[in-house]
């Protein structure tokens, strides 16, 4: 089984009237490729109806799986209006192959668990405290899930709710090959590195160490995650993680968005 594997597709920012749409080019390039299946580990869009409309879009042409995490984007509803995340989070639960607290079975003893995932603050330097954290501004900038995420409860309390739902879905699959997918990154290496003047704050922002030691307790086989903007794998202890990030246009290094997918495409052949 080959699994197709992308996240930040940001279909929105990435618009150009010159080009097919971000999701034309993916399918385009999910053909070439033979897929079994496509995992999408968030950021479709800055909108919940957008990215349910691409996801709804996929599903119907690509006539396999297509798995989805939110991302921090998605929840945003920028087009919307709509501040309760927990409303969005419920309304990413309608599309049949959302991971959030519902585990997919590829019937080859393999299964996805995954869900968006959270921070906090443990990718951050020690250099700030936690309350400096909380406030989620330095250096004349704003980390903007604070205005657009609203899930009333704090970083660290969102953070816990993903960790133990992740870990309730890992436990009774335990001793299955797993694929465990997250939009917020779960380990370390894939931080932006030291030294960064900026970055050195706003890493907080991008995820949890703890979420490496559910790969480790529950032997996860990939680890799956974006958010970061970066293409980059590694491996640590038996897992295998992937963070296949499209990323927004300007960072792009190809002339169109075909040859960025292909590019970026990661597949994992289970």
């Amino acid at each position: 089984m080959k699994l197709g594997v992308i996240s930040d597709l940001h279909v929105d920012l990435n618009e150009v009237p010159s080009e097919p749409p971000i999701e034309e080019a993916l399918l385009e390039v999910a053909g070439e490729s033979g897929l079994d299946g496509l995992i999408i580990a968030g950021d479709i869009s800055n909108d919940a109806n957008r990215s349910l409309a691409v996801l709804q879009l996929l599903k119907e042409r690509c006539g396999y799986p297509v798995l989805f995490v939110p991302g921090n984007h998605d929840y945003w509803s920028k087009d919307n209006g709509i501040r309760d995340t927990w409303h969005l989070y419920r309304q990413f639960q309608t599309f049949d192959g959302c991971l959030s607290e519902r585990p997919y079975e590829l019937g080859n003893e393999w299964v996805v668990i995954g869900n968006s995932g959270w921070y906090d603050y443990t990718m951050g330097e020690p250099d700030y405290s936690f309350d400096e954290f909380e406030r989620m501004h330095a250096m004349d900038r704003t980390w903007q899930d604070s205005l657009y995420v609203d899930w009333g409860m704090s970083n660290r309390d969102i953070h816990r709710y993903f960790y133990e739902r992740m870990e309730r879905d890992l436990a009774e699959h335990r001793g299955r090959p797993i694929v465990m997918v997250t939009h917020m990154l779960a380990h370390p290496y894939f931080k932006v590195p030291m030294p960064h003047p900026q970055w050195s704050y706003f890493n907080a922002f991008l995820g949890s160490a703890e979420y490496a030691d559910l790969y480790r307790q529950y032997g996860v086989r990939y680890g799956i995650m974006g958010h970061v903007h970066y293409r980059k794998t590694y491996a640590d202890q038996g897992t295998e993680m992937v963070c296949a990030c499209l990323g927004y246009r300007k960072e792009w290094r190809k002339a169109s968005a075909v040859e960025e997918i292909r590019d970026c495409l990661q597949i994992l052949s289970l």
